[in-house]
């Protein structure tokens, strides 16, 4: 396992600046975040010129991108399509072997989320880059149960582990051991119960980074453990330091 950091603990600064403040963390690969209404790159900005953003990633940063956070905008099945094939495009060039998007809003019907999934996933495998799913509150995939079950039926799928969500949403910090065997990439921060501890200060939370790395190793899990230490607004601490302490934490595991 290795410790990469997203490039949302940063998200303050424009993505030079905070890829510059990552490398000066003495992290050597990132997490990249490309959401629509982010603060760096977005998919239909990389849908426009894929070279563009390559060079972005590749040639003006030492860090070597490991993985892509993915939030599309649009619901239109063609131009959704289009956009993923950009981002997938943009994988194979900079060598990321994954991405993740979130999964449909919690209450959609997982029959119609079965079929756009399948649908993303044969777009990503074209690439030959695995699409995951992010254990997120609000989507479907909030409950460990259906993001099992998605992971199940829809052949290639993948989940992003984001073990903050089943502390702090619905899943109230109920085992979700069952979503191990499914887990492709994981994102990590410290978190404690209900929707305003989401994102704690580093050992004041109930995330159990040990068990974590422990469970992940059963089922022979080599890839990354993102700090995932979200630059806020309003946040109630520096994020620096806690991006800082999260990692050393995470490397004395690995």
């Amino acid at each position: 396992m290795f410790v990469p950091c997203s490039t949302l603990c940063f998200g303050k600064y424009p993505l030079q600046q905070a890829l510059r403040t990552i490398s000066e963390l003495e992290f050597n690969k990132i997490d990249v975040a490309i959401h629509e209404g982010g603060p760096h790159l977005r998919p239909s900005q990389v849908a426009a010129d894929v070279h563009a953003a390559a060079h972005q990633l590749r040639f003006v940063s030492s860090l070597s991108p490991t993985a892509f956070s993915v939030e599309i905008a649009t619901t239109h099945p063609e131009e959704l399509q289009r956009q993923m094939r950009a981002l997938c495009r943009l994988a194979r060039l900079c060598s990321v072997p994954l991405l993740s998007i979130p999964a449909a809003s919690s209450g959609t019907g997982i029959d119609a989320e079965v079929h756009r999934l399948t649908g993303l996933v044969h777009v990503a495998g074209a690439e030959g880059v695995m699409l995951t799913v992010e254990t997120r509150r609000g989507t479907l995939a909030e409950m460990p149960t259906i993001a099992v079950e998605l992971c199940e039926r829809v052949n290639g799928l993948g989940l992003t582990l984001d073990p903050s969500h089943y502390i702090a949403g619905p899943n109230e910090g109920k085992n979700y051991d069952v979503v191990f065997p499914h887990v492709h990439h994981v994102r990590l921060r410290d978190t404690g119960r209900g929707a305003d501890h989401f994102q704690v200060r580093v050992g004041l939370g109930e995330i159990e980074y040990g068990r974590i790395t422990s469970q992940l190793a059963r089922y022979d899990y080599d890839r990354a453990l993102t700090v995932a230490v979200y630059d806020v607004p309003d946040s109630p601490f520096p994020v620096e330091p806690e991006v800082r302490k999260l990692k050393y934490l995470l490397e004395s595991l690995v």
